[in-house]
Formats: structure tokens, sequence, C-alpha cells
């Protein structure tokens, strides 16, 4: 089975950017060989709310899930559309919002979509 490279990074909800705490809400995971963007999301409303009482869910919830879309379709600038390397760019780059991603991982995967899987119920979903 052959193995191709990936690189990702996870999205967290940062309820209080002055204090810098983090829940993992999601991940983006980039194949060039593949031709391959995605990303998938779980909001824990219990875990963000441990951090922040008054955390605005709605508001977790749209910027995760502008990512997820901004993944499968192309949107705003012709920049942001040039293509996939450049729109995981824009994706992860660092900002200062309720959503924002982590330093860029890299791996092997023969499958990029189970290895999305994989990573979110690693990395994203709540213990069970």
């Amino acid at each position: 089975m052959k193995r191709h490279p990936y690189v990702y990074a996870v999205l967290r909800a940062v309820p209080r950017v002055d204090r810098g705490e983090f829940v993992n809400v999601g991940v983006v995971l980039y194949c060039q060989a593949l031709d391959y963007l995605q990303a998938s999301v779980v909001i824990d409303p219990v875990r963000l709310r441990a951090l922040a009482p008054d955390v605005d869910l709605d508001a977790v919830r749209t910027s995760a899930e502008a990512v997820v879309l901004a993944c499968r379709t192309p949107v705003g600038s012709a920049r942001e559309n040039e293509g996939l390397a450049v729109r995981f760019g824009m994706l992860t780059a660092p900002r200062s919002t309720v959503v924002q991603p982590s330093p860029v991982h890299a791996g092997m995967t023969p499958d990029p979509g189970r290895s999305l899987a994989r990573l979110l119920e690693r990395l994203v979903a709540p213990p069970t």
C-alpha cells in the first residue's frame, strides 16, 4: 500500500484569547499527492464551558464550520483559490480569533480520509 505525505493542524477554540486556554475542536488535513484538503470538527459544549462559562458556542461553531466549508469550496479572493496548498496555508496561518490553528504537523498515510478521522478521534473527541 503506497503511503503519501500529509500535513495537518488542529483547530483550537480559544474562548478567551487573553487567557490563551483552548479546547481542540477540529483537524484540517492536506495531502498534496492526492489533491486532498478536508477538515472535520467536533464541538463539545461541556469542555468549552469548563474554560469559559460565557463562551459564545455559536461563534465557535460558525468559525470552525467555516474552515470545513473553505476546504471543500473555493471562497474569497483569487489568492485563496490558487490551489489547495495556498488554501491550506491560509487556513492554518496564525490568528487571534475564537478558533485558531495549531502549528502544522506532518505524517504519512495511504488514506488521508482515514487519517483525518483517526486524528479527530485521537486529538479532538472527548475522552470516553
